[in-house]
């Protein structure tokens, strides 16, 4: 990689990474790409497709002789290897085989480069295991789906740390200050962000529409969909459990609930899929990433790694808001960009409430229709969900925020003040969770709104809370107010 002149747009970054850097993968995956997923027409092939491959030939023999469904006697042949497994599964083999090998193929990589990357790999494949674990009742075709897309939910960072030369060096020995700064640091440097890298790689390898779906709207379509992200946040906190231990267990809950099973069930059954995940890593020639798969963390595991901090961080709310409003304050000082503004309201809001998902809503075509222009995660980390709906054409509760300047809690739409209000559309947003609307506001014209979302069923926001994020958002509005006229 030229590090002088490096890529400073999301479509610059994914055509170093695609036909630059790891062109490998870009060649395996037009190469499965042209194979349909009929095992009749396409199984003959593809075996001999991958025949010419020695290195996919012996990778799909090792992995086939791992996986415990087979038959008992030993696979000693890549038509008998596709047979057995059928076309998606083997489809999905070849993909990661080439994924592990061309990601861990780059030379001299920074030591602390390399420990982001490990990392990350170990991680995501965990996550694709854990995810094809959770839907034990699908058809094979959707578990190998779900699989795929949960190890990919990633990608984008991991060819990052791959392929991203002295710009990954500084982002990975850059001391960030919190989740906030190093997240800024990143646009800073890269120009883009990982959801973006990710959404642009899968489109470039036609990887699979279940991920394009998942990295658009992580938690509000279907069970397939929350698997994917369950399964990675949960592969995340096995690795490094951060935060709060009370978040961690309701994880399990929520995914117990979606498969059916006990919390205690699902634990034995994550233990096994540990087990299982690093049998395969070993098939894949990935030993290097089986000792970064940890088992189920523990209490003090929590305490250990910053437990404390996050306990003190719930406590003091009412600082953490305060801190909020004296860096909006302090921001008048250097900055005229509106972004900017906008963005560390988001990221305060996210960190002091805990929202799952938080949004600036602008308006726009001549005022018809709102659309995502910031979005953040409850780590104040970019976000790659998108909204966009119109308010021109039907009477929403957006519209009616906008039109009546006055916020909106919603912590149940199915209430009859808001059966009226709330279209298929922004239905389809709130998902099962509890949303809030404030609108924004330069020189009392509003320019969009603000949309804060709790993704689990049952979360609501609390009517103090909203107090504050109104006041919060009001002293956001009489900022852009003064940087606009200034």
């Amino acid at each position: 990689m030229t590090n002088h002149q490096h890529p400073q747009t999301t479509a610059q970054w994914i055509d170093l990474i695609a036909n630059s850097e790891l062109p490998a993968i870009t060649s395996t995956a037009r190469m499965l790409d042209k194979f349909s997923n009929d095992d009749k027409s396409s199984l003959p092939k593809l075996s001999e497709a991958i025949l010419h491959d020695q290195g996919l030939s012996s990778c799909l023999l090792k992995v086939a002789n791992n996986i415990q469904h087979i038959s008992i006697n030993k696979v000693t042949t890549v038509s008998r290897a596709s047979v057995v497994l059928g076309i998606q599964s083997v489809k999905n083999i070849c993909l990661t085989a080439k994924l592990v090998s061309s990601l861990l193929a780059s030379k001299s990589l920074d030591i602390n480069v390399y420990e982001q990357l490990t990392q990350l790999m170990a991680n995501s494949f965990y996550a694709g295991m854990l995810a094809k674990m959770m839907v034990p009742n699908y058809s094979e075709e959707i578990q190998e789906e779900v699989y795929l897309a949960a190890m990919l939910y990633r990608i984008g960072e991991s060819a990052f740390w791959s392929a991203g030369g002295d710009v990954a060096k500084k982002l990975a020995n850059y001391e960030a200050k919190s989740p906030q700064d190093f997240n800024q640091y990143c646009r800073k440097e890269m120009g883009t962000n990982f959801s973006e890298l990710s959404k642009g790689l899968a489109g470039t390898w036609n990887l699979s529409d279940l991920l394009i779906k998942a990295l658009d709207q992580p938690t509000t379509r279907t069970d397939e969909v929350k698997v994917i992200y369950f399964a990675d946040k949960l592969s995340a906190i096995i690795a490094k459990p951060e935060g709060c231990e009370e978040d961690y267990h309701k994880l399990l809950k929520e995914i117990a609930y979606i498969v059916g099973i006990s919390v205690r069930q699902l634990t034995v059954r994550i233990e096994h899929t540990r087990e299982q995940a690093e049998k395969l890593l070993s098939s894949y020639g990935a030993e290097i990433l089986t000792e970064r798969i940890n088992s189920l963390p523990t209490a003090e595991d929590f305490k250990s790694l910053g437990g404390d901090f996050d306990t003190r961080e719930v406590v003091s709310k009412d600082k953490a808001l305060l801190n909020g409003f004296m860096k909006l304050t302090k921001l008048i000082q250097n900055s005229k960009d509106f972004n900017e503004y906008l963005q560390l309201t988001l990221e305060s809001l996210a960190l002091t409430f805990a929202f799952d998902r938080s949004s600036f809503l602008m308006l726009v075509d001549d005022r018809a229709r709102v659309k995502s222009r910031l979005v953040v995660n409850k780590n104040a980390q970019d976000d790659a969900s998108k909204i966009n709906i119109d308010i021109k054409h039907s009477d929403n509760v957006i519209a009616r925020v906008i039109s009546t300047d006055t916020a909106a809690l919603i912590n149940d739409h199915q209430e009859i003040r808001w059966r009226d209000l709330v279209t298929e559309e922004i239905s389809e947003v709130i998902g099962e969770g509890a949303i809030a609307f404030v609108p924004v506001k330069i020189g009392g014209k509003a320019i969009g709104v603000i949309c804060l979302q709790l993704l689990s069923p049952d979360q609501k926001i609390e009517t103090q809370d909203f107090q504050q994020i109104c006041a919060f958002i009001d002293h956001l509005n009489m900022c852009l107010t003064m940087i606009k006229y200034s």
